[in-house]
This record gives C-alpha cells, structure tokens and sequence, in this order.
C-alpha cells in the first residue's frame, strides 16, 4: 500500500511539510526479530537498499539524537549503467539522526536527502511502527515524500524492494526455526 503526492515539491518548498508515502508488510516474526534488523548494524547490512544495491553501516547510535551514517552501493549492472547514465555515484553516503527510540515498537529518523544533484539538501522524516498481531506483526514505514514526483516514485520503488529484502531475511529466519524443530 503506497500513497503517492500528485503535486511535485520545488527545492526551496522541500523544507515545508510534504505529502507522506505510507508501505505496510506483514511477517510471520515477532516484533523483537523486526526490530533488531532495523536496529543492528547486522540486521540493516542484510536487507537496507533496493535489490542490487549493497549496505555498509558506518555509524547506528540507536538513541533519541543519535546519528546513523551507511553506503549504498550499486553492485547489479544494469543498475550501475543506470546510475552512471543519471551522473550518480554508485556508492552514495546516507546520514541522519533518531528522533525516537521505543523498543519494539516504534523508530523514528530524519535523513538528510543531500544527493541529489542540482538540489539543495534537505531532511526526510521516516516513521516504522511494528505492531503485534496474531502470530506475527504488521509493520507500517510512514515517511515523507521528496522533492518532486519523480524522486517520490523512485524512493518508493526503493523502499518497497527494501522491504522485499526485508521480507526474504525473515522468511529465512522462518524457514530455519522450522527445519530445526
């Protein structure tokens, strides 16, 4: 489930409130399982990042302030003709702070949206809400749109393949607790 903004943002209206993408999963997990893979340098460096795309947490200061720093590298290769064709670097440097901490429940950052070119730097807020239900949980990332309608269709499609990843790590995890019973 996605909501996408109709209206594109200009750089300058980049700092006002901005329309929300909101992407809901469901897991066979608990909500610790969830939380630590968005929580641990390990547990982020398994599944953050599009499909084709490698992580490497660099900093996770997990506390209300604390800064967070990783590299995305495009490793597939059409997504490094991609990337090469737009003028990006294969490897962009993400970095930010917590702006809440609820174990396991609720985390919440700002990420600083400073590479893309010809657009000046600004925050993106992001909120991942895991909630128990049945004999799993129901996971809700709520963050806000980009800049422009373009920049919102592609961070959606790479949170959605993210949560893909996500997804498949878990599975995993699932399939092995049962082959080990």
């Amino acid at each position: 489930m996605r909501d996408v903004p109709t209206k594109g943002k200009t750089a300058t209206s980049a700092r006002v409130s901005r329309p929300k993408i909101r992407l809901e999963r469901t897991f066979q997990a608990s909500a610790k399982e969830v939380w630590e893979l968005w929580t641990t340098k390990e547990g982020l460096e398994a599944w953050w990042g599009p499909e084709g795309f490698t992580t490497t947490v660099h900093k996770l200061d997990l506390r209300r302030g604390g800064e967070f720093e990783y590299a995305m590298t495009a490793t597939r290769q059409d997504l490094i003709e991609g990337m090469k064709a737009m003028g990006l670097p294969l490897t962009s440097v993400a970095h930010g702070t917590y702006t809440e901490v609820t174990r396991p429940r609720r985390l919440a950052y700002m990420t600083v949206a400073d590479f893309i070119p010809g657009v000046a730097p600004y925050e993106v807020a992001a909120v991942v809400e895991i909630q128990p239900v049945g004999r799993g949980v129901r996971m809700v990332v709520t963050e806000d749109a980009m800049h422009d309608e373009l920049w919102t269709e592609r961070s959606t499609m790479g949170m959605n393949s993210s949560l893909d990843r996500l997804a498949k790590v878990l599975e995993a995890r699932l399939g092995k607790r049962r082959t080990s019973r």
